[in-house]
């Protein structure tokens, strides 16, 4: 009787493929891994990629070797080309290059030697870098890195909020709507230096003096963001870090940046209340997929740096 209860229990878990306590791949939260491949700031998307089967000590660089075309350099450790696309110069003149993100977070070193862990999204992106040598946050891979981490490690998330309470909370249910936990809250001068990510909530006047969200004002060069915050406006970039557009009433923004060895700090601001507000409605993968950072014009998401016309 015994061994038929047993024998039973196998078939279910085998019909329901859940692991019933066995299986390399159990474990909370997302265990695929994922690859984007775009160009020009996620302007275009040139190629996709998931598995969930990852080879142990699998690294970045091996991992899209299998599934595209890649050569390399610097002794295989950096990408020169992916299928065929490489770097140098774009039509206008400008250096470009590849770059690549893991959870939204850009990479500090080599692909050869960065290791995959179950649940990246890696994100490699081809795109002039004159008027911003690094980038070293974007929004484009949400819910990361909130619910994965870093390098396989969840990191604590704390939300600072400078608004009205109802933006600061639709933003903790969007992430808990993603499955991000263990979400708390603190003020504006909390957290800095510690190893926390930080979502920072409110009008571009309440939050401005804060150290991350002031880079901001000091344009590409100095945040990886293509906007730059005038008091009640904000000024719309291009990739050149030309003004492309003004926007004022209503506008709001969602950016992510970096401020020294910090975990990146993502900014949801806007230029008045109601800004805020459309940037906290604007936490949804159909609105950031694939961008840096995000403008909400009229109730719209428009990626940033300001795409050139065809």
């Amino acid at each position: 009787m015994m061994r038929r209860l047993g024998l039973a229990l196998l078939a279910l878990c085998a019909a329901a493929l859940a692991g019933c306590g066995a299986g390399s791949g159990a474990s909370e939260g997302p265990q695929d891994v994922a690859v984007v491949i775009t160009r020009d700031f996620g302007d275009r998307q040139l190629r996709e990629s998931e598995s969930d089967k990852i080879p142990a000590s699998e690294t970045v660089m091996r991992f899209i070797q299998r599934r595209f075309e890649v050569s390399t350099r610097y002794g295989g450790g950096f990408v020169e080309s992916i299928d065929g696309l490489g770097g140098g110069k774009d039509s206008a003149g400008r250096p470009v290059d590849w770059f690549y993100y893991v959870n939204g977070i850009e990479a500090e070193g080599g692909a050869a030697t960065r290791k995959v862990a179950p649940g990246d999204r890696i994100w490699w992106d081809r795109h002039a870098w004159a008027t911003a040598q690094r980038v070293p946050a974007v929004v484009g891979s949400w819910p990361e890195p909130f619910l994965s981490g870093v390098e396989g490690k969840k990191i604590p998330l704390a939300i600072v909020c400078q608004t009205e309470a109802r933006a600061c909370d639709e933003v903790e249910a969007r992430l808990a709507e993603e499955g991000v936990e263990g979400i708390s809250r603190t003020g504006i001068g909390s957290g800095i230096g510690q190893k926390l990510l930080r979502i920072i909530i409110g009008p571009w006047s309440a939050i401005r003096n804060e150290p991350a969200a002031r880079q901001l004002e000091r344009g590409p060069s100095a945040s990886g963001v293509y906007v730059r915050p005038r008091g009640d406006r904000f000024d719309l970039l291009d990739q050149d870090g030309k003004v492309a557009r003004t926007v004022s009433d209503a506008a709001g923004l969602v950016a992510a940046t970096r401020f020294g060895e910090q975990q990146p700090t993502w900014i949801v601001t806007g230029t008045d209340d109601a800004g805020v507000a459309a940037a906290a409605s604007a936490l949804r993968s159909n609105v950031l997929s694939n961008h840096f950072a995000v403008a909400v014009v009229g109730g719209r998401g428009e990626p940033l740096p300001v795409r050139e016309e065809p």
